[in-house]
């Protein structure tokens, strides 16, 4: 019965990414759907996304806790780590125990351990020769991730991917450019949104985000749409 509804779930989570997809989506709230169905579905802690921004360098678009957030800062600040190898060489990087690498990521291996995360896998998000990211799934136990569950976090990122440079919605390089940088800048507001939120009912940031990403869907509005009316004080949660 358990795998069942695992199963039924898994299926749930594609007909709604598919869905979106058909009907017209936000960037960042489809991939911040990613990431929380990879953190509610699969063996997994917390998973995030790197993303590429129009200059060609990656930055964090979506994640579901901070401790992920952090590890994925630290890897872009110190230009190594399992997810930055992933996007560079455009394959999957598994690494099931942090310390047997530490030699190989040193700063990696050190921040990821004091945030508890142990074991990594790192997804890069193409399609053909294009790459515009990595899905990172980070996991507090040592040990591979399972058979299938890798291949369920595969196949719901290459429906974000192709969601995301689909012909019929997306026409050209510069469209690709200005819808990424458009998820990108939502996300620098969505991090303000959450400070206030913090600040103000003295919070963690991951319960202020839960707060924001909870009124966003009881009310039908994108994560982006809440932040901003938050930050400019036109809402209060």
């Amino acid at each position: 019965m358990i795998e069942t509804t695992h199963t039924e779930q898994l299926f749930d989570a594609f007909a709604t990414l598919a869905d979106t997809l058909v009907v017209g989506y936000d960037v960042l709230d489809l991939l911040q759907s990613l990431v929380e169905y990879c953190h509610d579905l699969l063996d997994v802690d917390s998973a995030g996304i790197l993303l590429m921004n129009e200059t060609g360098d990656l930055e964090v678009v979506a994640s579901t806790s901070e401790a992920n957030t952090l590890v994925e800062i630290m890897q872009l600040d110190a230009n190594a780590g399992p997810c930055l190898e992933s996007f560079t060489t455009r394959t999957v990087v598994s690494v099931p125990d942090i310390d047997v690498d530490v030699d190989r990521w040193p700063d990696f291996s050190r921040t990821a351990s004091a945030q508890g995360i142990h074991s990594v896998y790192a997804i890069p998000l193409r399609l053909r020769e294009t790459t515009i990211g990595t899905l990172n799934l980070m996991r507090n136990e040592r040990g591979e991730l399972g058979r299938h569950d890798i291949r369920a976090a595969q196949a719901l990122a290459d429906v974000a991917t192709i969601g995301i440079l689909q012909e019929r919605t997306i026409r050209d390089a510069s469209t690709i450019r200005d819808q990424l940088q458009q998820a990108l800048s939502s996300r620098i507001v969505i991090e303000q949104a959450k400070g206030v939120i913090a600040e103000t009912h003295q919070l963690s940031m991951d319960a202020a985000f839960e707060r924001i990403r909870g009124h966003a869907r009881a009310q039908q509005m994108s994560l982006s749409v809440v932040a901003r009316q938050l930050v400019a004080g036109e809402l209060r949660l």
